[in-house]
C-alpha cells in the first residue's frame, strides 16, 4: 500500500476487493470488466490516456481508446514503433473463458 500513489484502504479494499469479486459480495458471473467500455465511459476524450500513455498522445477521437482496432496500418507503425505493444488478449474470448472456468468451479456447468 505504502507503494501506490492512490494507496487508501477504504477506496483499495471496497473498490478492488468489489471489482475483483473477493469482497463480502462476491458474484463471479456477472462481474467481468470490459476494459474498453470503461474506458469510453470514464474518459470519453481520451485524456487520461493521452497523460500516461505518451506514445498514444497524438491519437485522434475514440481511436486512443483502441488505437490497433480503430486505426489504419500506417499509424500502427508509427505506435510500434513509439514502443507501445499490440494486444495479447482479445476481450470477448477471454470473458467467455472466464464465465466457462467461474461456471465449472462452481459445478454450474452440468445440465
Amino acid at each position: 500500500m505504502e507503494h501506490l500513489i492512490d494507496g487508501d484502504f477504504a477506496s483499495n479494499n471496497g473498490g478492488w476487493g468489489w471489482a475483483s469479486s473477493t469482497g463480502c459480495d462476491p458474484q463471479p458471473l456477472f462481474k467481468i470488466f470490459n476494459p474498453l467500455l470503461q474506458s469510453e465511459k470514464f474518459d470519453p476524450e481520451g485524456d487520461y490516456i493521452r497523460q500516461w500513455v505518451p506514445e498514444l498522445k497524438h491519437v485522434k477521437g475514440e481511436a486512443i481508446h483502441a488505437p490497433f482496432e480503430r486505426l489504419g496500418r500506417k499509424e500502427w507503425a508509427e505506435i510500434e514503433a513509439l514502443g507501445y505493444p499490440k494486444p495479447i488478449v482479445k476481450h470477448s474470448e477471454a470473458k467467455g473463458r472466464a464465465l466457462e472456468m467461474y461456471k465449472k468451479g462452481l459445478g454450474k456447468d452440468k445440465p
